[in-house]
């Protein structure tokens, strides 16, 4: 089962670095900081605007994205955690 967000939010997978090492010493998973890059599993409708138009989303499913270190609300969905963030909170998207 997949979400699909409302209006302007997308559900956000975060993506895991490679494990992080600061002077040959490894970093505990407690210690570390969560990703700040994801992929976009689904995204909603757009945000709607004053004259009842949606306003596309810049971001579709399969982009690679940056989010900022405190945005969304994580989610669990059969085991799985996801992340919700609002289209605002997209930093920018990856381009090959």
């Amino acid at each position: 089962m997949i979400i699909r967000p409302l209006h302007d939010r997308a559900l956000v997978r975060r993506i895991e670095e490679s494990e992080t090492r600061i002077g040959g010493i490894i970093i505990p998973d407690s210690a570390k900081e969560k990703p700040q890059q994801g992929e976009v599993m689904a995204v909603g409708n757009g945000k709607m605007l004053e004259d009842g138009q949606r306003a596309p989303m810049a971001v579709q499913a399969g982009d690679r994205i940056l989010f900022g270190k405190y945005s969304g609300s994580d989610i669990k969905v059969e085991g799985e955690e996801y992340l919700v963030v609002r289209e605002d909170e997209i930093l920018g998207v990856f381009v090959k």
